[in-house]
């Protein structure tokens, strides 16, 4: 046996096939994508999270706790809950709730650009119950993504060399460990919608008014703007993701 002392967030972790924990809950989200994004990928690991954390991994949906974080780590993982754990099983009880859930890395990784991935879902779940199609008439996505467009045009990349057709790698993943404010505790519940829609009013000249009607036709294609980033599966946002890059609109 081998005792590494440290924090386990700052550590290199050495080879391992299972990991069994019972974690200081505040660094729940961190270690995990720390974990998700170890090489060589482990076989499983059996955690002790907070309920409410635990709940979201595992939330599906049309689930009130299906945000950001059940979308990323059930693309990366599967993930399913193993049991409660309540607090009367500790002395002192805690204030919380906990569950133990089980993880199993996929192998192979999606073939998706993690960058362009949580970028998309980022942008859909910012107002995860309004309508994809009121979402990406917003001023502030539709110029982002105008942005990214004309960038890439500037670049003349080509299909094959697109962020779209890139591979997801450990270091994509590992960005997420960063990423514990917004992704660790999400509340599920909608922002003040302090975002205004673009009408072809107040696009700046006929470029900015097309590239709108872009955008629009490619959620269209797709019968997605109707529809609801809190309602969406893993294979609703592949799709969604293959048909704006295939349009030449890019996440990041």
């Amino acid at each position: 046996m081998q005792v590494i002392q440290g924090d386990v967030l700052k550590c290199d972790l050495p080879y391992f096939d299972i990991c069994v924990a019972n974690i200081p809950y505040q660094i729940s989200s961190p270690l995990t994508f720390k974990l998700l994004s170890h090489r060589p990928i482990f076989r499983c690991a059996v955690i002790m999270f907070q309920r409410e954390f635990a709940m979201r991994l595992v939330a599906q949906p049309g689930d009130s706790l299906y945000c950001r974080l059940s979308v990323n780590v059930q693309l990366l993982s599967r993930v399913s809950h193993l049991l409660k754990v309540g607090r009367n099983n500790f002395r002192p009880p805690p204030k919380v709730d906990s569950s133990v859930v089980r993880i199993e890395p996929r192998k192979p990784l999606p073939p998706v650009s993690f960058k362009e991935w949580d970028g998309l879902v980022r942008i859909c779940f910012n107002r995860k119950n309004k309508t994809l199609g009121s979402i990406f008439k917003q001023k502030r996505v539709l110029e982002l993504l105008e942005k990214n467009y004309k960038t890439m045009q500037s670049l003349q990349l080509t299909q094959d060399a697109e962020m779209g057709e890139e591979k997801m790698s450990a270091d994509d993943v590992a960005l997420l460990a960063n990423m514990v404010e917004d992704l660790s505790m999400e509340t599920g519940d909608e922002k003040e919608d302090d975002e205004m829609e673009m009408d072809d009013a107040d696009m700046a000249g006929e470029g900015a008014a097309s590239f709108k009607e872009k955008i629009m036709g490619i959620l269209q294609q797709g019968d997605f703007a109707e529809k609801r980033g809190s309602k969406l599966s893993q294979v609703d946002f592949l799709y969604l993701l293959s048909l704006f890059n295939k349009d030449g609109i890019h996440f990041s």
